[in-house]
């Protein structure tokens, strides 16, 4: 049995069809199936309940790929690891999710590459969950990204909880008749969310707290980013529940309003690799809460964890 192994089955078993896992690892999917049935044969059992669909894991596969997901993310920790500990070439990776580019992930980033010259970071715009996988396949090295999700080898650090506020079109009522709005004020508006997939994301928060209150929008606007659901509210399309931090986007034809419950937050995560401890992470971390503290943003107070 070998890596490449565990890789094929941990993208089946996540995507739960043989298509879209080949698409993932950027294989034809015959050899991909050949694959599988060949880890089955040399390990002498089913992980697949090749009759159902989507695809099922056998309870063997269930206890199989928990322990898979935990060997390739030792894997790629030992191989990121090893690469600092030679310090021949320093690089750090970051995955960022686009909401936070309107907070201060922009002034961290020129921070650190100011006090960090030898270090060559990169940066990739990518959803949280994909920011997870990429930790897990050491494409990444840190992820900023807003959802909760628990995830074998992964550490999550809550950097701060950012209030929500509402995006409305120039001119619209709800500007000027209430100081403060709560999302019932909303219900008979389009509601426009974002992102579009993949799923859960930022969008599924929001739908959350309508829910979490009984609350149920009168339409449902999907779309792909940010930028787009604040443009199709200037256009009078509807509103969007966004984060603060956006309000420094400044935009003639787009008004903010805040909302009236202090629990209407989104939070910002720092993730990392377990038991990656590198220099660079450690500096990146140091760097956050100082710009922080700085800055005068309230933050969540760092813990032992968070060292």
């Amino acid at each position: 049995m070998e890596l490449r192994h565990l890789r094929y089955f941990v993208a089946v078993a996540e995507e739960r069809n043989f298509t879209r896992a080949a698409q993932r690892l950027h294989i034809a999917q015959p050899p991909l199936s050949r694959q599988i049935q060949q880890l089955e044969e040399t390990l002498g059992v089913q992980l697949f309940e090749r009759n159902s669909r989507p695809l099922k894991l056998t309870e063997t596969g269930k206890f199989f790929y928990s322990h898979a997901v935990q060997l390739l993310a030792q894997t790629a920790e030992l191989e990121s690891m090893t690469k600092r500990v030679g310090n021949i070439e320093r690089s750090l990776s970051v995955g960022f999710v686009g909401s936070t580019l309107y907070g201060l992930l922009p002034k961290i980033i020129r921070r650190f590459r100011d006090e960090n010259p030898v270090v060559e970071l990169s940066l990739h715009e990518m959803s949280t969950m994909d920011q997870l996988r990429a930790l897990k396949d050491g494409r990444i090295d840190v992820g900023f990204g807003r959802i909760r999700h628990e995830e074998a080898n992964i550490r999550r650090i809550v950097l701060r909880e950012e209030k929500l506020i509402v995006a409305l079109p120039v001119g619209h009522p709800l500007l000027s008749t209430k100081p403060v709005l709560s999302l019932r004020d909303l219900v008979n508006e389009t509601l426009i969310i974002f992102p579009k997939s993949p799923r859960p994301s930022y969008a599924d928060q929001v739908l959350a707290a309508f829910d979490d209150r009984a609350l149920k929008p009168r339409r449902i606007y999907d779309v792909r980013e940010l930028q787009i659901a604040l443009g199709l509210v200037a256009a009078g399309e509807g509103v969007s529940v966004v984060p603060s931090s956006v309000h420094g986007l400044k935009r003639d034809d787009v008004g903010y309003k805040e909302l009236d419950d202090p629990t209407l937050v989104s939070p910002l995560i720092m993730s990392t690799r377990l038991l990656d401890e590198s220099r660079d992470i450690r500096e990146m971390l140091e760097l956050i809460y100082r710009l922080y503290e700085e800055e005068q943003i309230p933050h969540v107070p760092r813990t032992d964890s968070g060292r």
